[in-house]
């Protein structure tokens, strides 16, 4: 298995080439708009082809690079079933599995950061079949948890509950799982982001804070307190990622 991560410090979002090269199949995990180039032009120099895009939830913070992606490759869209787009795509069931050759991709239900959303944990079968890493897009970050308050009107406590259920189901993992979020310091997604933008289930179940609280209403008392402000443009943003955001061209 080859991955690749993608910083962008100007937005402090996260995203990553994965893939299998026995059997040339590449993905890409929550692109940026800004970045589709880079993921094209790795994809080029590694010598396989970008066949998949997915995509953890409706980004509210930046423009989505998947339509972009999937004109220019041909690659399959998937996104978590209910997500509300209105373009063609996948939609994955919890559990569902995406076949990469010794690459398997499997769907994990994470909703409370937006109420469709997926972390996506990968196999590399040929060291083993257990995940070897955890894309937690908004729900598991680096010393924090995502904020429930973007994709919803009025329920943000009712979604910070739904959220300490998937981050539950994320710490059945075991520790050793690589932790890869979708945001890094600097993101109003969260409110005590690490600048390393990289961990594993172990040390964020020793050291992550808002995993202490074993009661939901606790969490979501604790999570609502000093948001951060929205992003700007955040109604805008989400509305162009749901309709598919015009093409990226070189």
């Amino acid at each position: 298995m080859i991955l690749r991560p993608f910083l962008n410090d100007e937005s402090s979002c996260a995203s990553y080439l994965f893939g299998c090269l026995t059997h040339a199949q590449l993905a890409v995990v929550d692109p940026h708009a800004d970045l589709v180039d880079h993921y094209i032009d790795t994809a080029a120099a590694i010598g396989s082809p970008i066949t998949a895009v997915f995509e953890t939830h409706v980004q509210a913070d930046h423009v989505s690079g998947l339509p972009a992606l999937v004109e220019r490759t041909g690659a399959r869209a998937y996104l978590p079933a209910e997500a509300g787009v209105e373009f063609a795509h996948h939609p994955l069931a919890d559990g569902e599995e995406v076949d990469m050759g010794n690459v398997i991709v499997r769907a994990l239900s994470t909703p409370g950061h937006a109420p469709a959303h997926h972390a996506y944990l990968v196999s590399d079968l040929r060291r083993a079949r257990d995940p070897w890493l955890a894309f937690t897009g908004d729900s598991l970050l680096i010393g924090d948890v995502g904020r429930p308050d973007l994709h919803v009107a009025g329920d943000a406590a009712g979604q910070a509950r739904l959220l300490h259920g998937s981050l539950a189901r994320l710490l059945d993992l075991a520790d050793g799982v690589l932790v890869l979020p979708s945001h890094y310091a600097g993101s109003v997604c969260g409110r005590a982001l690490s600048a390393n933008p990289f961990s594993s289930i172990g040390f964020e179940r020793r050291q992550n804070e808002m995993l202490g609280f074993a009661e939901p209403d606790a969490f979501a008392e604790a999570l609502l307190r000093d948001t951060p402000p929205r992003p700007v443009e955040q109604g805008a943003i989400v509305a162009l990622n749901r309709r598919g955001a015009a093409p990226t061209r070189r």
